[in-house]
């Protein structure tokens, strides 16, 4: 197969190659002929253009290869290709006028043949191929289109590229194209007419019998994909999507690009720019361990990461599996990096230490931890165990071992936070905040909300209750979330870790909260459902230490603008070193002994504004003999 496609190019060169030299001849007589006003060419004249003709034949072989004129292909022909073909004429034109007057000074050469000459053989080497590329792309005039009906919305760049390359697939029939923009109304686009708005999909649909809309608007934001999807879902029509004109990189076959819409598309952010060279600058040639590398943010930090060119990466992991699946796709796109796969508990001390005393990290990402609200609140001593002392034990190993940069994971359930999982983050907080004032390690927190797809977020939930044919279950029908996608989070982490100093909390701007309602009723429709009707959506009621909103900063953090548009700064907390380490200690024996009541007092003491209400009404509950609020074993917790 791949011999006869060889060949078949190969062919197609030579053909392409003979063609344009047949035409050399063909030019020089046309100007010669037209000179002598399209009659018989003098003797004298004749003999001059055998001369020019035996001279040109090697120049412009010669420059027609120099410019890589067969690079292109006639099916495919634009301006590129007419560029060159100007440059490979002009080219040998110069040439070939300066070789010939240095021989006799051009005479004999009528002076019009000079000008005309290039002129004709452009004409004669573009024409043919567009003329091919015209019929090819225009196949529809002369065969009866029996594709999809399809709708382009969107008459830019992107909407060209389409058009053009629908228009030669048989399996689409463009009928019609619409556009915000006012200028573009009534114009056409390879002949398919600009016939609306947005605004008027919904007619149009109907006007053309519409089968598939294609949205052609790379940069589309939210509101844009959200208005069209909603259209299709309604009438039941598909709807897919070009990605962005960069992410094309030229490529001619639009229609091979396209996709099916996403719930990124649908929650719409703004693609995040960032400072690569101050990321480099932290991360080339380093040594550089990520804990909780083998979980949604962890893997994604690890391949941001190797692809910065550190000179080692050190994947903390104590998943066996998850740790199996990253070390083998790291080390099948990162051929050349060392990477060290270790498995092991942040809560571990000797585990860790002999890590760090290993392989001397020089940055540490520390995105291990426990981090799902109901499985914390009837599991609070374990959350506490991994999510406090786990990041103690790893905070003061890069304090022991001198690492440069400890950049620790953190989320917006540590604002005032409503359930264990955000108190243990917040004093997780708070001890690498206060270490790093008696610290050479500079210690970074980063709080972000939910990114899409983690594993155990409601994304995934939804997913899989849509595939079972519903219902959906939403807690409340007015909790909100903040949503990023897990690339957009990370990508902001690798940002902080150059920028903080010690002792900052950085807080991503996470955009507009979502409805999860709202969320529901998108992936449904995505999956070509309509709520409501086909898959049900039902309201549980808010779970234990749920809240119905986030908040991503505390009121007394005097949150401040950064030199990065998505990062904002949130104020610290100090604290007095010797209490917090009496109370860890503390909290620490409570935690051992499973005393829930112990427990409570000592967060409520930590993080004061943690009311603890989801354990308080277990407790009471314990008390009075009734069934607990929580799944606690009655006296211990699991």
């Amino acid at each position: 197969m791949m011999q006869r496609f060889v060949r078949k190019t190969i062919f197609n060169r030579w053909s392409a190659f003979l063609h344009d030299l047949l035409w050399v001849p063909l030019a020089l007589y046309g100007a010669f002929w037209i000179r002598f006003d399209m009659g018989a060419i003098s003797s004298l004249a004749g003999k001059s253009y055998f001369q020019l003709l035996w001279g040109a034949f090697p120049v412009f072989i010669l420059s027609f290869w120099s410019v890589g004129l067969y690079r292109g292909m006639w099916r495919f022909a634009s301006m590129p290709d007419f560029v060159r073909i100007i440059k490979s004429v002009l080219l040998g034109t110069v040439v070939f006028i300066i070789g010939y007057f240095q021989y006799n000074r051009l005479e004999g050469i009528p002076r019009t043949v000079i000008f005309l000459f290039p002129l004709f053989l452009i004409c004669g080497l573009s024409g043919p191929r567009f003329l091919y590329r015209l019929v090819r792309d225009r196949s529809v005039v002369f065969h009866k289109k029996i594709g999809q009906r399809t709708l382009i919305v969107g008459a830019g760049q992107g909407g060209e590229l389409l058009v053009r390359d629908l228009l030669r697939r048989p399996e689409f029939e463009p009928v019609a194209i619409v556009d915000d923009d006012p200028t573009k109304l009534g114009r056409e686009i390879h002949g398919i007419r600009v016939n609306g708005s947005l605004d008027d999909i919904e007619s149009l649909l109907d006007l053309f019998e519409v089968e598939l809309v294609l949205l052609a608007i790379p940069s589309a934001g939210r509101m844009i994909v959200q208005r069209v999807a909603g259209v299709c879902a309604k009438a039941g029509v598909v709807c897919r999507t070009l990605p962005a004109i960069e992410e094309m990189n030229g490529h001619e076959e639009a229609a091979s690009l396209l996709r099916s819409l996403t719930l990124e598309d649908l929650l719409g952010r703004e693609p995040v720019h960032l400072d690569e060279k101050a990321i480099a600058g932290y991360l080339f040639g380093k040594s550089v361990m990520v804990t909780g590398g083998g979980g949604s943010i962890g893997s994604e930090l690890c391949r941001q990461v190797a692809a910065q060119r550190p000179r080692r990466l050190i994947v903390f992991e104590h998943g066996e599996f998850n740790l199996y699946a990253i070390d083998h796709e790291l080390q099948k796109a990162f051929p050349d990096l060392e990477i060290i796969a270790v498995l092991g508990d942040v809560k571990n001390e000797d585990r860790v230490d002999w890590a760090f005393k290993k392989f001397q990290p020089d940055v540490v990402f520390h995105a291990a931890a426990y981090k799902h609200v109901p499985m914390l609140e009837v599991n609070p001593a374990e959350g506490i165990n991994n999510n406090v002392f786990g990041t103690r034990v790893v905070a003061d190993a890069a304090d022991r071992y001198g690492v440069e940069r400890f950049v620790l994971v953190s989320t917006d359930k540590a604002v005032n936070p409503t359930n264990v999982m955000g108190t243990t983050k917040r004093i997780a907080e708070l001890y690498c905040q206060n270490l790093a004032l008696r610290s050479q390690t500079k210690y970074i927190t980063t709080r972000f909300g939910n990114v899409l797809g983690s594993a155990g977020s409601v994304v995934p939930l939804f997913e899989k209750q849509i595939k079972e044919g519903g219902p959906v279950t939403v807690t409340h029908r007015e909790i909100t979330r903040y949503f990023m996608t897990i690339p957009e989070a990370v990508s902001l982490i690798l940002q902080v870790g150059s920028m903080g100093e010690g002792g900052e909390i950085y807080v991503l701007d996470m955009g507009e909260p979502v409805l999860i309602k709202d969320l529901a009723e998108q992936m449904i429709r995505l999956c070509g459902f309509e709520p409501g009707k086909d898959i049900e959506i039902v309201y549980t009621g808010l779970r234990p230490g749920e809240k119905l909103f986030e908040e991503v900063f505390h009121e007394h953090e005097n949150l401040r603008g950064t030199t990065h548009p998505k990062l904002q700064l949130a104020g610290g907390r100090k604290i007095d070193w010797e209490w917090l380490l009496d109370e860890l200690t503390t909290l620490e024996i409570a935690s051992k002994s499973r005393d829930v009541d112990s427990l409570l007092l000592h967060l409520q003491t930590i993080v004061p504004e943690y009311d603890g209400t989801s354990l308080k009404k277990e407790l009471a509950a314990r008390r009075k003999n009734v069934t607990p609020t929580l799944r606690l074993v009655a006296g211990d917790e699991r």
